[in-house]
């Protein structure tokens, strides 16, 4: 019979007396929450509805996703206000005006460049050390900075043979968009203007314009005489003599090389640098705050900015044909480099079958272009991990940088979120085949330091156990048997 002590809540069950805590019959036992049954063993728990599982699932999506969301409605809608405003037929002044919010965001964007730039790489810099870094610290920026490279090259190649832009140009019956281009430069020069925004001379005006090689043609006449000296004529000449000038564009180069190096410099002074590097680093992290509220802006001007080219343009199916040509452009590059490029540079200094590595990414993979998160290394894509949208912000250095207007940037922001999973998912592989290189290289260097030391441990035995004449047991051997016999012979002439 069973027994319940006095002060446990009782109750009845089909003849069963229970309490509230637990009841017990035929070993069935059910706690309190009533969420957990266990009958002989086995535990059966009560699961959350499907439906609302999947409501669950589907907000947690739509969260991780809204910024994303909100640009392609953004695209879609821009579009949409486009082609009807544009049977209006707006002057260049209606459309300006019309644009304006979305040239609020670029000039947001522009705002927040030299900021962003110049205090991540001043607190990056001074957080390296490269005495801890060794041989695999610049084996690794060898492998980066050649597939920096590489991929620079693919893109310039494959620009060339899909060229996209052509035919997407403005309608040039609106006034105020006629121009001229500026006359082309010798490559002697270029190279030398490239070394000179290296190093600006004021980091004041570098944050707002760079040095630019510029020609003024001098005419001068040269009389033309004969062999005795007489005049038959008059040889005209322009001289084309270069002229040093500034551009109206932003010299990126220089603040980034000066970042780099004042971010090395505060690292060599230790502690009596902490301060300022604490303060730059407080810097950077108020700056990614601004930047993503300056995202969450995107989708909103993204919408008029591409409302306002679309009414711009001249032929909007050309339009959208760049637009798919650019597209394809950037996915195909990104495949080539993928799945040929990077396997093939792993290939040549493992000796290990690459696409096995890849397969065992996948996971990854897949995460990076879902969520086109990523974590990068690169001095090019400063600021672009844990931002939403980040590639927005760094193609917008990149025109900067070299000396493009950001004003044309509308039609490429527009479909950015689709190429930016892409080149989320080229990034997380590099990354990927940078650590497998330098995995590989440290086990080598393990593999080879063992070898020596093996090496040097049997040389050493074999030192230490090499006997000398007289202690080594093959002589010790050789001369116990004669005396043995010398001794037997003497015993047997004693007896005799």
């Amino acid at each position: 019979m069973a027994t319940l002590s006095s002060d446990c809540p009782k109750g009845i069950s089909n003849g069963n007396i229970y309490s509230d805590s637990e009841k017990t019959a035929n070993g069935n036992k059910v706690s309190d929450d009533g969420n957990n049954v266990s009958s002989g063993g086995d535990n059966v728990s009560f699961r959350e509805p499907k439906a609302a599982s999947k409501m669950r699932k589907i907000k947690s999506c739509i969260s991780s996703n809204l910024l994303v969301i909100l640009t392609v409605i953004g695209v879609i809608t821009g579009v949409a206000i486009g082609l009807s405003v544009r049977n209006l037929h707006l002057n260049r002044v209606q459309i300006i005006y019309f644009s304006f919010p979305g040239e609020l965001l670029l000039r947001l964007l522009k705002m927040i460049i030299i900021p962003l730039v110049v205090c991540s790489l001043v607190s990056g810099a001074a957080s390296l050390d490269p005495r801890a870094l060794g041989k695999l610290g610049g084996w690794a920026m060898l492998f980066f900075l050649l597939t920096t490279l590489t991929a620079s090259a693919i893109g310039v190649t494959m620009a060339f043979i899909v060229k996209p832009g052509d035919g997407a140009e403005a309608n040039p019956e609106l006034p105020g968009l006629e121009g001229t281009l500026p006359d082309p430069k010798e490559v002697t020069d270029s190279f030398l203007d490239l070394i000179r925004n290296i190093f600006p001379s004021n980091l004041v005006s570098a944050a707002f314009e760079s040095y630019a090689t510029t020609y003024r043609v001098v005419k001068f006449s040269k009389n033309i005489t004969d062999e005795f000296g007489n005049i038959t004529g008059i040889e005209e000449k322009d001289l084309k003599i270069p002229i040093g000038s500034s551009a109206d564009a932003m010299n990126i180069l220089g603040l980034v090389v000066f970042a780099i190096v004042f971010g090395i410099a505060l690292r060599k002074l230790g502690p009596e640098g902490e301060n300022l590097i604490r303060f730059f680093n407080s810097f950077n992290e108020a700056t990614m705050v601004l930047v993503s509220w300056i995202m969450w802006y995107a989708p909103f001007g993204i919408m008029f900015l591409v409302a306002g080219k679309i009414v711009e343009m001249e032929d909007v199916l050309m339009l959208f044909t760049s637009l798919g040509k650019y597209i394809c452009c950037c996915i195909v590059g990104h495949l080539i480099h993928g799945l040929i490029v990077l396997p093939l540079i792993y290939f040549v200094f493992t000796r290990k079958n690459p696409y096995s590595f890849l397969w065992g990414i996948f996971t990854a993979l897949a995460t990076a272009f879902g969520t086109s998160s990523r974590v990068t290394a690169t001095a090019s894509s400063v600021g672009a991990a844990g931002i939403p949208a980040g590639g927005i912000l760094t193609l917008a250095i990149i025109l900067e940088a070299v000396g493009l207007p950001t004003k044309e940037i509308s039609l490429v922001l527009a479909v950015d979120w689709l190429v930016d999973r892409t080149c989320t998912v080229l990034n997380v592989e590099g990354d990927a085949f940078g650590a497998g290189l330098l995995q590989s290289y440290t086990d080598r260097q393990k593999s080879s330091q063992r070898v020596e030391e093996l090496t040097e441990v049997k040389t050493e035995a074999a030192i230490q156990e090499r006997p000398d004449e007289e202690g080594s047991p093959l002589m010790k051997k050789d001369t116990k048997e004669p005396l043995r016999k010398e001794s037997g012979s003497l015993e047997k002439e004693s007896v005799m």
